[in-house]
């Protein structure tokens, strides 16, 4: 690789659109593994991977990085040739096309680490050039299908390539078929708001869109353009053209019996335009990549003004005091709160990325834990669009990777064991989201494999079999501990739990549930936080400080009356108070920080704050609610000065720093489950 000023220039550039290009080919490259091993072909995977192959090898060129160059050249050659055979690709030519991307992508790493790319390992090449050999060997024509072809004048069949004409006419599967859109744009449609643009989008929400092609000539209204769409769908004639704006569109067949007549075509001898983009896709589109650290000086910008707001509303409220006139500023204040809140959600919605990209990943990782412990077993992702902050994303990626792993190693059984248990010879690790509220995101971890077996647990941690999942789970996630007696290559080393929890728990603040039936499977639950900067809070006073936590984690806000709670002997000194019927531990959150005595018995507070720990409520009782108000969150870094409850610290506009806590955390870390636990069985009897 040349150290040229050129490169120096080009690279942050070339590094962002390599790790997109490599993302694309290992998604296709996966996808037509699974076709091959359904038996069919995937043109339109082919055609991908050897676009995003063709564009990575130019932009190498470009800035020198010649490895790359080479092994880029090799694979484009071989798709080259299994795009011209219709998408056909042998499944031996599947693993020299991974070793290929791995390779390009080492050497990406290797080049944003600040060092030159290494050289192409021996006999990549030549396994990639063999592939080249035998696809030519194998011959380069398009294969028909011999039962079907396709009902397109001369003019439009001509336009495709080998690998759309296959994948018309292989597309056609059950309930299935290819048909061909006429959409004829007027001033009366646009003006309704139907354009060749909308069209497309409402079409892609029916079935695959394979080929747009603009043709020249008269229609039908005088006009002289139409666009043919050719679609692989299930939806009816009437729902393809009622997303065309209705008639003039019509729709026609496009696969027939090869021995049937082709119908005659509906316009006289049209000529085809080259397809491009309509001018008010360019107008409208398009994609800006920003660096990160740009939208973090955004945020910290906005993070300043939050904080101006808040002194600025404390002095407001003192000249109030005062007896000044402040009913304008007041108003303006309102209108600035929000301002900012608006420009709160415009930022964060641009730091904002796609769960189902953030594990895009994910599938490679399990195929090469299928090859490597010989398990059959399908990754199954259910993620819809839902959206996460970049900086949680980015933290929550290691967590899952650790949990799949972990299913894929621990818990799913091999093809034999699976047959003798009379399940299917492949195990299934699904990986899913299921809505978001309250400023948290709920995702779920499962699998059908063997399950957790507490009592196997127990006996390698040396402990008393776990009572309920919460305790099976404490003792997974215990540093160190592994139910392997060597290490192997996935894992055995007791870091994966804890190194999820620490992720999940004390990074974001989120919550880690275990559900697990033995020899049917088990599920991680984990709910986390879409953003850790920027976040609603409650803020409250507790023993003369003030302290500040997530209003979604929060799940009701009640009076204590000291009359009605009750103090059962044997409780560990805790109080239970009465809610809609039953008893929930109550716990004082000034002893529980050592700021109030022990014995102190107007410790409780005047509020409860009922919070979730582990399924389960729990209240901490505080002196006064102050309200609720938009905070920037500060986490506690360093790890001399984290504690266990303590998420970070803010400031609320007196200039003194507050600290924000995780209750649930915090009583995990102070105090004792159990014996709130047998306390509420207690208050069950006191109260009955």
């Amino acid at each position: 690789m040349s150290a040229s000023v050129d490169l120096a220039d080009f690279l942050p550039a070339y590094l962002a659109e390599a790790e997109e290009l490599l993302g694309t080919g290992h998604r296709q490259l996966l996808a037509m593994e699974v076709s091959l091993r359904r038996g069919v072909a995937h043109p339109r995977a082919v055609r991908e991977l050897f676009r995003a192959v063709h564009t990575l090898k130019g932009l190498s060129a470009m800035v020198d990085v010649e490895p790359i160059v080479d092994i880029a050249h090799w694979m484009e050659t071989c798709l080259r040739n299994a795009d011209r055979a219709g998408g056909r690709l042998p499944q031996a030519s599947v693993e020299p096309l991974m070793e290929g991307l791995r390779e390009i992508e080492q050497r990406v790493r290797q080049l944003a680490a600040g060092k030159s790319a290494a050289p192409v390992p021996a006999g990549l090449l030549a396994r990639l050039e063999a592939l080249e050999v035998a696809g030519a060997a194998g011959g380069g024509g398009v294969a028909t299908g011999g039962a079907a072809a396709l009902a397109l004048e001369e003019a439009l069949a001509s336009r495709l390539s080998p690998a759309e004409r296959e994948q018309l006419t292989t597309g056609v599967t059950g309930a299935r078929r290819a048909v061909r859109l006429d959409f004829i744009p007027g001033a009366d449609r646009a003006a309704s708001g139907t354009t060749i643009n909308t069209v497309r989008e409402r079409v892609a929400s029916l079935g695959e869109t394979v080929k747009v092609l603009p043709l020249s000539g008269p229609t039908v209204g005088g006009g002289s353009l139409t666009f043919v769409l050719l679609v692989l769908t299930e939806a009816s004639d009437a729902e393809l053209q009622e997303a065309a704006g209705g008639p003039p569109a019509s729709v026609r067949p496009l696969v027939v019996p090869a021995t049937a007549e082709a119908p005659a075509p509906g316009l006289e001898a049209p000529g085809v335009l080259e397809e491009e983009e309509p001018e008010e896709s360019r107008r409208s589109g398009g994609t800006l990549r920003v660096e990160v650290s740009r939208l973090d000086e955004a945020l910290e910008r906005l993070a300043a003004l939050v904080v101006n707001r808040s002194r600025l509303s404390r002095a407001v409220a003192a000249l109030t005091a005062a007896g000044a006139p402040t009913r304008e500023l007041n108003a303006i204040l309102q209108e600035n709160a929000r301002q900012l809140r608006d420009m709160r959600t415009a930022i964060l919605r641009l730091r904002m990325v796609r769960v189902g990209d953030v594990l895009e990943r994910l599938p490679l990782l399990v195929r090469g834990l299928r090859r490597s412990t010989g398990k059959a077993v399908r990754l199954a992702l259910d993620v819809g669009d839902e959206e996460l902050d970049k900086a949680v994303a980015d933290r929550l990626l290691p967590a899952l990777v650790h949990l799949v792993r972990n299913a894929v190693d621990h818990a799913l059984e091999l093809p034999e064991a699976r047959r003798a248990l009379g399940k299917p010879d492949e195990g299934v690790v699904r990986v899913a989201t299921h809505g978001r509220a309250g400023g948290l995101l709920d995702l779920t971890v499962s699998d059908d494999g063997r399950g957790v077996d507490a009592q196997a647990v127990a006996a390698r941690a040396r402990v008393p079999m776990p009572a309920t999942p919460d305790a099976l789970l404490e003792l997974l996630c215990r540093p160190g501990f592994s139910t392997r007696d060597a290490a192997n290559a996935t894992s055995g080393r007791g870091m994966g739990m804890d190194i999820v929890r620490r992720i999940i728990v004390e990074q974001l603040g989120g919550e880690l549930a275990l559900e697990t039936r033995p020899g049917a499977g088990t599920t991680f639950r984990l709910r986390v936080p879409l953003t850790i900067t920027l976040l609603d809070a409650l803020v409250f006073e507790c023993a003369g400080l003030r302290y500040a936590v997530a209003v979604g984690s929060v799940e009701e806000l009640i009076e204590v009356d000291a009359a009605r709670l009750a103090r059962p002997a044997g409780a560990g000194g805790l109080c239970l108070l009465e809610r809609r019927g039953s008893a929930v531990p109550l716990v004082s959150l000034a002893r529980l920080l050592g700021l109030a005595p022990g014995a102190a018995q107007d410790a409780m507070g005047a509020k409860a704050l009922l919070v979730r720990q582990r399924g389960e409520l729990v209240a901490f009782g505080v002196d006064r609610l102050v309200g609720q108000q938009e905070i920037v969150l500060r986490p506690l870094e360093d790890p001399l000065v984290r504690v266990p409850g303590v998420v970070g610290a803010t400031d609320l506009g007196d200039g003194q720093p507050t600290l924000v806590l995780d209750l649930a955390a915090l009583g995990l870390a102070r105090g004792g489950k159990p014996s709130r636990r047998e306390a509420s069985a207690k208050a069950e009897r006191y109260l009955s």
